[in-house]
């Protein structure tokens, strides 16, 4: 398998982090309460990758 197969092979998952990524971006930014700060939390969503927004959904918005 050569890169370009690689790339159509994972070209969905690697959309799918993104978007997740971006609106968990865009959820922090229009939250007022978060746990934590916001700054702390658009870290882990950045860094993280994929595990990053799903920490944040599970755990760093208030009710």
């Amino acid at each position: 398998m050569d890169a370009a197969e690689a790339l159509k092979m994972f070209w969905p998952v690697i959309l799918l982090a993104v978007a997740l990524a971006v609106i968990a971006l865009y959820d922090l930014y229009k939250r007022e309460n978060v746990r934590g700060s916001k700054a702390m939390w658009a870290f882990i969503i950045i860094v993280i990758g994929t595990i990053g927004p799903i920490l944040y959904f599970a755990l760093g918005r208030e009710k």
